[in-house]
């Protein structure tokens, strides 16, 4: 796969797909880690000549233009964070994305609206994908893949574009190939797995997968549930697919056979209810009360946790153990999290709500070996699925 050191990118005009998918409120970023992750690709290009159109998408409009899902408000963060002006086009590939392209000089950079506004990019008509690709490649000379949270996607800007455009990856993506070898090629062991967030069906092609290479895989979050249901367990109302308990019996009996040690909580915060200040307590993860709903793995299972990832050589921890936004609910994925800074492992946070929780929950970044900006994205490839986007940047 080339690399943004394999183009001669002076005095050109550099089309940058990243990831600048940030969460907001009221128009207000409200975390703004995707578009620091940017910065350095985009920085690297200006340093060297680049005229750099920057696209991104924001949500899901749909292919329809959403004011509350524009790009304005990341144009300003990223300009701040560039330390330039950052001039920001009206539409994706019309007249006022043109005439921003030919508008830049050496070294300066804009930023296109929403993709996602343009239904083109979304389409799985290959026709419709390419008729938008050709628009958006006509503004640029060059292309560079930079947004690993969009590569498992077949979307016009990552996998049709780089087929029109001489192309190369940038820095973030082939930062994250390098980190997602060391958790697939050759792995420092033991090598523990930590999977949390909302849905085990989410999970369940990387469980999969995974029962063949991880030593340990520990499960929290509301996924757990489906776990303690599928071992005869009540759960009273908390999150449960009750259309995969099957399958999770099957992996818990393929992991007996395996070898391979799967950690559940022994503890749960239940709740009478989905809020901050509902009633809660600690009961036993085989003892939720029939009222209540998992909230959180509880303090004994933060422990527990944390003595299963101390000796582990790498980690590979993807989705929350709780609620994490409500405090009474925090505790249980602040413990993993102090855990894998504890642990000396190769450890890796693997995007979306994991790296959110990292943020939010008031830890140093830098304490973690990488933090990856793509969670569907890496779940995918750790699935050993083929990702659209590398493939095409390796065409």
């Amino acid at each position: 796969m080339r690399t943004i050191d394999d183009l001669d990118v002076a005095g050109k005009r550099v089309l940058v797909r990243t990831d600048l998918n940030v969460p907001l409120e009221d128009g207000r970023i409200t975390d703004d880690g995707r578009i620091r992750a940017s910065v350095p690709t985009i920085q690297a290009l200006r340093d060297r000549g680049a005229r750099v159109i920057v696209c991104a998408h924001l949500g899901r409009p749909k292919g329809e233009v959403k004011p509350e899902f524009s790009l304005a408000p990341v144009a300003a963060r990223l300009g701040d964070l560039l330390g330039t002006e950052v001039a920001f086009a009206a539409d994706v590939a019309g007249d006022s994305a043109r005439a921003a392209a030919e508008g830049l000089a050496d070294g300066q950079v804009a930023l296109l609206e929403n993709l996602r506004f343009e239904a083109g990019e979304t389409s799985k008509d290959d026709a419709e994908r390419g008729a938008f690709a050709d628009r958006l490649a006509a503004l640029a000379e060059l292309y560079v893949g930079d947004g690993f949270g969009a590569v498992h996607r077949k979307h016009a800007s990552v996998f049709d574009v780089p087929r029109r455009l001489p192309h190369a990856a940038g820095g973030l993506i082939a930062t994250e190939v390098e980190v997602l070898r060391k958790l697939t090629e050759d792995v420092a062991r033991p090598y523990a797995v930590v999977l949390g967030g909302s849905k085990v069906s989410d999970k369940l092609g990387v469980i999969d997968n995974l029962l063949g290479k991880a030593d340990r895989i520990l499960i929290g979050g509301g996924m757990v549930f489906t776990f303690l249901k599928a071992q005869g367990h009540e759960v009273g109302g908390s999150l449960l697919e009750e259309d995969q308990l099957d399958r999770v019996r099957e992996y818990l009996r393929r992991a007996e056979e395996s070898g391979v040690e799967f950690v559940l909580p022994v503890d749960i915060v239940a709740a009478t209810a989905f809020a901050a200040d509902a009633r809660h307590d600690i009961v036993a993860a085989d003892a939720i009360p029939a009222d209540r709903l998992g909230l959180d793995i509880g303090p004994e299972s933060g422990k527990l946790f944390a003595s299963r990832l101390a000796d582990a050589g790498t980690v590979f921890w993807n989705g929350p153990m709780g609620v994490f936004e409500m405090e009474p609910y925090s505790h249980g994925t602040r413990a993993v999290a102090q855990a894998l800074l504890d642990s000396g492992a190769f450890t890796v946070v693997g995007g979306g709500d994991s790296a959110a929780a990292v943020r939010t929950l008031g830890f140093d970044e830098t304490g973690f070996s990488h933090i990856s900006t793509g969670g569907g994205a890496s779940l995918e490839y750790l699935e050993g699925k083929t990702l659209p986007g590398l493939q095409a940047l390796e065409d």
